[in-house]
């Protein structure tokens, strides 16, 4: 753990953008056309998402809250399960939400990052083999001919994807060709920089000086991170087990590297999944869900992942973390952007931070993992309310930095797991 208490002081450069963000499907409620819903009312998770937040329906709230709380930009993802609810059918009144929704972020003077696809795609869509599927490629453009011009004059940020690296995908290289399609159209009616949010995991060997676990870190590494980089620094896609081959389409369709940034895993090369174990002393189970992949604070990895992404500039589109006491959650902002800052010393450009998320919402499969800044009552009238966290990283936005004082009005003590220590 750390003593937060004799955290040094930092800051960020002039014009930092610091905001947050949340997915469509997390929070709008009654996605009902897409391939999360029909797994959640078959009860394949663990529960349903209902309602969410019923953002779709409040959304005017989460901007106000994005406004009060001082966040200087938002991500949010448009649901092409909505829009086009079948092949030859657009719904203009979905439509036209999304375009409501981006022009008044703007409105706001709050900067606009769009993603097209953040998981959840039409169930017809799925149907036809989805992202695995690179002939729906057809289907992808025509649905990104309709949706982009029209909210174009409204965003900042594109990302094509959200995380395709680590989505268990048989195969990454039609999702690739999908993300730069989407680049290509894009760029036909957007002079705004386009990416892919990608999930940059640190792969640690269980044993540091065994051959196999490095071994296995260093495969997977190039599965879910080398290879999508490579690819697009040079245009060449190479994947193992697989005939590699030149695109000019997806060199170069990155503007900048959209990272999202958790913590590390553990690799194991004698177990049969490769999942090694959270060392005991650093094990810490901040909620009650099962084998959460967030159970240790690793802000150390930041710099480490940050310092191979030198071309490019960065911005770090989701990183927080799942707490019921929100005061880990104030630990964990206060020591990942301390490192995030350290590593812009070391020369990596990185010019924003996006908190994912700002409201408790549906995690993809449950309600009981809690990221937001803000909880919502789902009992009641939906009502928003910020934690402590949420008024702690504002403080942060206003001075562009951190201090002790802003630390100390929210934070008495080190949390602890121990019920009986407050």
């Amino acid at each position: 753990m750390y003593d937060i208490f004799s955290l040094k002081d930092y800051s960020f450069p002039k014009d930092f953008l610091f905001g947050s963000g949340y997915a469509g499907h997390q929070v709008e409620g009654n996605n009902t056309n897409t391939q999360y819903w029909i797994d959640e009312v078959a009860g394949k998770k663990s529960e349903a998402s209902g309602l969410a937040c019923n953002s779709y329906e409040m959304y005017r709230d989460d901007i106000q809250l994005v406004s009060d709380l001082g966040h200087k930009a938002f991500r949010t993802s448009i649901e092409w399960s909505r829009i086009q609810p079948d092949p030859d059918t657009f719904d203009k009144e979905a439509a036209d939400h999304y375009i409501r929704l981006f022009a008044e972020l703007k409105e706001n003077g709050i900067k606009t990052f769009c993603t097209i696809i953040h998981f959840t795609t039409p169930l017809w869509f799925t149907d036809k083999g989805g992202l695995n599927n690179a002939d729906n490629r057809i289907y992808f453009e025509k649905y990104l001919e309709y949706i982009v011009p029209k909210v174009a004059p409204y965003v900042d940020f594109w990302n094509v994807l959200n995380e395709f690296n680590i989505m268990n995908q048989p195969n990454p290289i039609p999702p690739l060709l999908f993300h730069a399609l989407g680049y290509r159209i894009i760029k036909k009616y957007s002079d705004k920089p386009v990416s892919t949010a990608h999930a940059l995991i640190e792969y640690i060997p269980q044993r540091k000086y065994d051959k196999l676990d490095n071994l296995m870190c260093e495969y997977r590494d190039f599965c879910e991170h080398e290879f999508f980089f490579h690819a697009i620094r040079t245009g060449e896609v190479i994947f193992p087990r697989t005939d590699g081959f030149y695109d000019a389409d997806v060199k170069g369709s990155c503007d900048f590297w959209s990272i999202n940034l958790y913590s590390r895993t553990m690799q194991d090369g004698r177990k049969e999944r490769r999942k090694g174990k959270v060392w005991d002393h650093k094990h810490l189970p901040m909620i009650d869900y099962e084998n959460f992949f967030l159970e240790e604070f690793f802000p150390e990895g930041v710099i480490d992942v940050l310092t191979r992404l030198t071309d490019k500039p960065v911005y770090i589109s989701e990183n927080g973390v799942a707490c019921k006491d929100d005061r880990f959650r104030i630990v964990w902002i206060a020591t990942y952007l301390s490192a995030l800052s350290e590593a812009i010393k070391l020369g990596i450009d990185v010019r924003g931070y996006l908190h994912w998320t700002l409201l408790d919402n549906y995690e993809w499969a449950s309600y009981t993992p809690t990221f937001g800044l803000c909880e919502v009552d789902r009992t009641g009238d939906f009502k928003r309310t910020p934690k402590p966290s949420a008024y702690f990283y504002r403080d942060i936005i206003k001075n562009n930095g951190f201090n002790q004082e802003i630390l100390r009005k929210y934070l008495t003590s080190m949390p602890s797991l121990d019920p009986t220590i407050k």
